[in-house]
């Protein structure tokens, strides 16, 4: 299961509480990976300060306590893939999902738009109706 941007933050800060149960039983069962694009998107919010640490150091220890893994899939075939996801001009959020497409897995993500137009991704709420 690929993760979102904001989920590695929250992930990493331990904030469990931004996290509905569903959520966490996936997070507890499923092996997660991230997209470079999302290791590029901490790294910019580190340098504007909205994140404490910078990508490299986020994404170790993500590595460290939950095995947290950066896909590797061609970044010549996920920007293909990001091509046709004209829903959004946030550059991240396209080579995130995609990303996701791209490996045949699902998204996690809080985001509202991505929820409404990617049928691969996945938040508890999304089930009951609701992309908080």
């Amino acid at each position: 299961m690929h993760v979102d941007t904001h989920v590695l933050v929250w992930l990493a800060a331990g904030l469990r509480k931004k996290f509905p149960a569903a959520v966490i039983r996936l997070l507890e069962d499923e092996p997660l990976r991230c997209s470079p694009a999302a290791s590029l998107e901490l790294q910019f919010l580190y340098e504007i300060g909205r994140v404490t640490e910078s990508s490299e150091n986020l994404l170790s220890d993500l590595k460290a306590r939950i095995g947290l893994e950066v896909a590797s899939t061609s970044f010549e075939l996920v920007a293909a893939a990001a091509r046709a996801l004209s829903w959004t001009r946030d550059p991240f959020d396209r080579l995130i999902a995609a990303h996701a497409l791209t490996d045949g897995e699902s998204l996690l993500t809080k985001d509202r738009k991505i929820l409404a137009h990617l049928d691969c991704a996945v938040w508890a709420e999304k089930q009951a109706g609701s992309a908080d």
